[in-house]
């Protein structure tokens, strides 16, 4: 390894061995120690995702894309493809090193070591506190192994991992049936969309004959494919499949919701900077086939439109304050999703660092709401509670202005940004545009009706539980603070290109040009063909009157939020009961998880139902009847030499028992072990690798 990123291969790995660690022995550890191993191999991880920012910029720009290679992973072959050419799967363990995969580390670990600093106040008190902190570090392992991948196949596994993660996370109190059914629908809601990952992953190797991103893509540019070639298209459909299901987009968004069942700082976690943007990622990853698809690009356009509308709706009429956060969630991916699909994917990622900011923010304050109120959920049994406190009611200010995208604060640039993409981009049409706009309205209402019904107004909760209201200790108030500051001025790495034409504060601003996140990640989106020709630059006056849309739409969501939920409180009431068919389709969630269940999950345990009596009723059935008649017939033929052959059947069955009793304390049947296992043994080969060579 001549690179000089050699090092690359401990972002992963430390948080995989902090996982390791107190997976087996942090229970005979003190939590101090637990939390030190969890948050100190987060925190180098962190540090050393810096070292490599500062080192990468050093290169220019043409020059930003390395690969770090450990060891051969698989070389199998040769395979004969459908173009009649022979190709060897050979995929390596190799890290990719440009300026996507450089953000997606700083991000991950940066708003992932916060989190696991907060986690260490929040479950404090919780007995599963080594278990849960094993899981976090894995969690950590998994998506920094899916961001630095240099193929399909490396990815997928990063991929399956964050999955495996989620269902160990939301399930985490597995005590709670609630929980535990959340664990399982998000394992098996997310089963489906890897469905159409492999299908993907399968077509690019049948097609480019190699699963590497380099080579993959270089072939995608050559020339060799025409635009919206079917082959094409089919490949990012699949992929788009596997998106829906990692970024709950419609279909497959069910089970975001249901993820705050877990612990708090999870749900920070999952919504913010792991598991959910994993498919946005891949999206921007893929750019150069999705540019030679437009047609698959236009479907990716229109389900992150959709979806950012829908959920939107649902979150408007939602009471408990970690599904209002999980709404906002599914809407504010499909407006990554959106800009990605009108070929804007610069934008995609800069709305999902300012996202993993704000919403990172959201989540921890409403955990220190919970915290505080006692695990109190309902903002209807909440309000007043700016006076109390204090330092969360300000930090989620913060983070609630920006989710809304008023002016100036981090969300505001990145939504912007993505609303203008959506207007001039050639992949984009205006209906997509319209949605969006009308999102960021619904948006600003259902986050500051969140706000107020929370920190103001009557108070509503109980005597005991008012007399009982504190602060959160520092280590829950520390990070919030960050994000706050990062909420607010996490913006200026993406200004709109019209803010230096301005006179005067483009000259204010000129020295921010050079941290400006579009350019850097210019070597990452690759220049090839486009369907509909190139995009032009907006005039200045048109970016100014979108941008002016956008938050007029917004200060409507305020004006109608302070109206309802704090100037005239009794309005909702009689709003809701004089539109009380429309509000209970909303308020139900349109009643999708039903529809779902009537369909999909019934029907498939109805046939599970039938296979079973079948197997008892008829295939034992058939069995036992053949056994009885062989036996009758041994019995009547009185022949010794079949009595020896039933002998032998017996002693043979009787050892395959002994065997089986003996390896049946290996083979359990529960996945965790297996799981530990396999991950036990990959952290060992990665790490002998790295020191061998």
């Amino acid at each position: 390894m001549t690179t000089p990123f050699w090092y690359v291969g401990l972002i992963p790995l430390l948080p995989g061995l902090g996982a390791l660690v107190n997976g087996v022995f942090g229970r005979r550890f003190p939590k101090r120690v637990v939390h030190t191993i969890a948050c100190g191999t987060t925190l180098i991880s962190c540090l050393l995702a810096l070292v490599l920012l500062v080192q990468f910029v050093q290169y220019p720009p043409e020059a930003r894309h390395f690969t770090v290679t450990y060891y051969d992973w698989l070389n199998v072959g040769p395979v004969r493809l459908p173009t009649g050419e022979s190709a060897r799967l050979h995929v390596p363990v190799e890290l990719l090193i440009d300026p996507l995969s450089v953000v997606m580390a700083l991000v991950v670990t940066f708003v992932g070591f916060l989190i696991h600093v907060y986690s260490t106040g929040y479950m404090w008190e919780d007995p599963g506190y080594a278990r849960y902190f094993s899981y976090l570090n894995l969690f950590m392992f998994a998506m920094l192994t899916l961001a630095l991948s240099s193929s399909f196949l490396l990815l997928f596994v990063g991929w399956e991992g964050v999955g495996l993660c989620s269902y160990l996370l939301i399930g985490f109190w597995a005590d709670r049936t609630s929980a535990a059914n959340a664990g399982k629908k998000a394992f098996l809601v997310n089963r489906i969309g890897d469905l159409g990952f492999l299908m993907g992953m399968m077509l690019v190797f049948l097609q480019f004959g190699s699963l590497r991103f380099d080579d993959v893509f270089a072939q995608v540019a050559s020339g060799a494919y025409g635009v919206n070639d079917p082959v094409l298209v089919a490949i990012g459909l699949f992929l788009l499949m596997g998106v829906t299901g990692k970024s709950a987009q419609i279909p497959l968004y069910v089970w975001l919701p249901d993820a705050m069942e877990g612990p708090t700082p999870v749900s920070a976690l999952i919504h913010a900077a792991t598991m959910v943007t994993a498919g946005v990622y891949l999206i921007v990853r893929c750019n150069p086939l999705y540019q030679m698809a437009p047609d698959a690009l236009g479907v990716v356009a229109l389900i992150g439109a959709v979806t950012a509308l829908f959920a939107a709706t649902i979150g408007m009429a939602q009471n408990d304050i970690k599904r209002v956060l999980a709404y906002s969630t599914v809407s504010q991916l499909g407006y990554m999703v959106l800009a990605a699909g009108v070929g804007a994917f610069s934008a995609a990622i800069f709305h999902l660092v300012t996202h993993a900011f704000f919403k990172a923010l959201l989540f921890l304050g409403a955990g220190s709401v919970i915290h505080a109120l006692h695990h109190q959920q309902d903002m209807r049994h909440m309000g007043g509670l700016r006076k109390y406190l204090p330092t969360t009611f300000g930090t989620m200010t913060m983070g609630v202005l920006a989710i809304a995208g008023m002016p100036f604060f981090s969300g505001f640039f990145s939504k912007d940004e993505i609303l203008l993409q959506a207007f001039v981009s050639p992949y984009s049409r205006p209906v997509l545009w319209g949605l969006g706009t009308v999102t960021a309205g619904l948006t600003a209402f259902y986050m500051f009706r969140l706000w107020f019904l929370t920190f103001f107004g009557p108070e509503r909760m109980d005597e005991h539980t008012r007399h009982h209201i504190h602060e959160s200790p520092p280590n829950m108030t520390v990070p919030l603070r960050i994000l706050a500051v990062l909420s607010v001025v996490g913006g200026l790495v993406g200004l709109p290109a019209a803010w230096f034409h301005v006179p005067v504060l483009g000259t204010l601003l000129r020295p921010l040009e050079a941290i400006q996140i579009h350019h850097f990640l210019e070597p990452s989106i690759w220049k090839v063909p486009a369907a509909h020709g190139t995009t032009h630059a907006p005039s200045l006056g048109l970016e100014f009157l979108l941008m002016l849309a956008s938050v007029g739409a917004g200060l409507i969501g305020f004006l109608v939020a302070y109206v309802l939920y704090h100037r005239r409180p009794e309005l909702p009431d009689r709003v809701a009961a004089a539109s009380e068919p429309l509000y209970t389709l909303v308020a139900n969630k349109y009643y999708v998880d039903e529809i779902y269940d009537a369909l999909v999950v019934r029907p498939l345990l109805g046939l599970a139902n039938l296979l079973a009596w079948l197997d008892v009723w008829v295939v034992d059935g058939l069995v036992n009847g053949t056994a009885w008649l062989t036996r009758t017939v041994a019995d009547l033929s009185g022949r010794a030499d079949f009595y020896g052959v039933d002998g032998l059947v017996n002693g043979v069955a009787e050892g395959v028992r002994q065997v089986g009793g003996a390896l049946r304390r290996v083979h359990t049947g529960l996945a965790q072990q297996y799981v530990f296992g396999a991950i036990v043994l990959a952290l060992f080969l990665l790490l002998f690798y790295m020191l061998v060579f």
